[in-house]
């Protein structure tokens, strides 16, 4: 079996950060179960990590976090492919400020998944890839309609 016969849409992965002292409140989950259920993404990987006040970086168990937070996250107990290794987690601890804790989410977009097995058949590969943050995409919009509103008055 080769890459071409595999129909996988393309996998992502994203680092969430709670603040310390906050913790998640489960508001999301619906949201995410909404896109399993809607097969627009599969979740391949969960993982959650905390960052002490020293530094050092803790992997938090799914199912603490589901009993002290929130219950939804059991439905999600054993999404562990394999993929999200220690490296990845200590890797995201990295990328949290201390006394702060995050998710750590690898996920299949799966609503993708004919299109990009297609473009393999034809040979294509991707190249490269990015996001532009929600933030810098407000600011954009904010600014350019603070630019055109000028002098229409």
């Amino acid at each position: 079996m080769n890459d071409t016969d595999v129909e996988i849409g393309p996998i992502d992965y994203l680092v969430v950060e709670w603040p310390a002292g906050k913790q998640p409140t489960g508001e999301a989950m619906p949201y995410l179960l909404d896109l399993v259920d809607r097969g627009l993404i599969r979740v391949i990987d969960l993982a959650f990590v905390h960052k002490d006040e020293d530094g050092t970086i803790v992997g938090l168990d799914v199912q603490d976090l589901a009993r002290d937070t929130d219950p939804q996250l059991t439905v999600f107990e054993g999404a562990a492919s394999g993929l999200l290794g220690e490296d990845d987690v200590e890797e995201a601890g990295a990328a949290i400020e201390p006394g702060c804790s995050a998710a750590v989410l690898v996920y299949e977009n799966t609503w993708a998944a004919s299109f990009a097995t297609a473009l393999r058949r034809g040979g294509a590969q991707l190249v490269a890839n990015g996001r532009i943050p929600v933030n810098a995409i407000i600011a954009a919009l904010d600014e350019a309609d603070a630019t055109g509103t000028e002098g229409k008055e």
